[in-house]
């Protein structure tokens, strides 16, 4: 690991709970699914599907109708989430001047989708000659970067990365190289997305990936399992605090976690088919990075998004990097409960993996009754979290459409990390 150390100092969560980040860990920590049966008639043609949704948040409420009114939800989203997790680390009363030094990095796959769809339905279902005045800034991809580096004055930088599923993992992993490489002191990383609109939800249709409609909603989502039928999709957002551990000791932070390591790499095969070794490169990369063995990992927070493809090979890749060690490695799939959050996954599972670090609890894959052969040879949880088991290093991968992987490597020490109680700040 070159560079400066990088710490974690805040995070901050918009998830199906509505409440913050240990009320999600929790439900994650407990097997709790908030996948749920969701229709909408008032389309051209009525959805009906599994999908999780963040019902309680409602942006005009929490942010202020002028605000809100300038943001599509995927902005609402991510923007509740950066002000969450900057309370959280303590930064409320930070001065311009030291904030001038904080950049945003962020990712979403889809950007403002919903606000250019509005104004195609205006135009050619509704016969309308104009659309609504703000749709470019509503739609546009950055608009929740901005509007984060706005609101808190963050002048360092303001980066926007959409790399399918792996968007907000490389927002985090790239905004940690800033901080390593001394470009900035403090970064506020995250992702979100808001996917639930009726174009996006029929072109997945069109791809044969989500799981169907019909039986227990809340069974759908089932990583690794040998009936697994496909992606539950969601909505959310989830944001961190990363600053150079000096800086953030100067200043009496709470230091959560480090980010340890961080590894990329393009499958550079298929643009659908995931490949094995791109993955391997990825998970390799990452622990060189932190400077780890495979041998020092105590639990792997997995991309399982319950295709058949993709679950398999993960768990290919992971028994190709462990070796004989991956039979009794920790791994558990989170998006059984919260779905797919497509770019803003990576910032989720981020956030879920520290807290597992934290608080010594290892969540389970929900709904691994019987496990695919083609997905054994590692330590699956199931059932119930894995209590007690001394983790202290905790990897969160995120493996995207288009060959792009990213891997996320999370340490605690509790001679380094401050250990306080930790509320977990939600959303304003």
């Amino acid at each position: 690991m070159a560079g400066r150390r990088v710490a974690i100092t805040g995070i901050g969560v918009v998830n199906p709970t509505g409440g913050g980040s240990e009320d999600l860990f929790a439900a994650m920590a407990a097997g709790r699914s908030y996948v749920s049966h969701y229709a909408a008639d008032d389309k051209p043609r009525p959805l009906s599907m599994p999908a999780v949704r963040c019902t309680a948040f409602d942006g005009e409420a929490q942010l202020g109708k002028a605000l809100a009114g300038s943001a599509d939800r995927h902005a609402q989203l991510g923007l509740a989430a950066a002000l969450a997790a900057w309370r959280d680390a303590g930064l409320a009363a930070q001065s311009p001047m030291e904030r001038a030094d904080g950049g945003v990095a962020w990712g979403t796959a889809l950007g403002g989708t919903g606000a250019y769809e509005r104004g195609y339905r205006d135009l050619w279902q509704n016969g309308r000659e104009r659309v609504a005045p703000l749709s470019v800034v509503l739609g546009m991809n950055n608009a929740a970067a901005s509007h984060i580096a706005i609101q808190l004055g963050l002048a360092n930088s303001c980066l926007t990365y959409t790399v399918a599923c792996a968007s907000a993992a490389v927002a985090i992993g790239e905004a940690c190289r800033r901080i390593r490489s001394g470009d900035a002191n403090m970064m506020l990383a995250g992702g979100s997305d808001a996917p639930l609109c009726y174009g996006v939800v029929r072109a997945w249709e069109a791809l044969r990936v989500l799981a169907p409609d019909g039986g227990e909603a809340a069974r759908a989502c089932r990583p690794f399992s040998r009936d697994r039928a496909g992606i539950v999709m969601g909505e959310g957002a989830a944001a961190l605090v990363l600053e150079d551990w000096q800086h953030a000791v100067a200043r009496g932070a709470p230091i959560l976690a480090e980010l340890a390591g961080y590894g990329a790499s393009c499958d550079h095969s298929h643009l659908v088919r995931p490949d094995v070794g791109g993955q391997v490169r990825a998970l390799e990369a990452a622990l060189a990075d932190a400077g780890l063995s495979a041998a020092q990992v105590d639990y792997v927070n997995a991309h399982g998004t319950a295709t058949q493809e993709g679950d398999a090979a993960e768990i290919a890749a992971l028994r190709r990097v462990f070796g004989a060690r991956a039979a009794d490695l920790p791994v558990s799939a989170t998006k059984s409960m919260h779905g797919h959050m497509m770019g803003a996954s990576g910032a989720v599972e981020a956030v879920i993996s520290v807290l597992a670090l934290r608080h010594d609890t290892l969540p389970p894959t929900a709904h691994l009754d019987d496990i695919d052969p083609a997905c054994a040879g590692v330590g699956h949880i199931v059932g119930a979290a894995r209590r007690g088991s001394g983790a202290r290093i905790a990897l969160s991968n995120s493996f995207a459409f288009g060959g792009s992987n990213a891997v996320l490597v999370f340490r605690t020490d509790r001679n380094e990390v401050t250990i306080t109680s930790h509320a977990g700040t939600s959303a304003p």
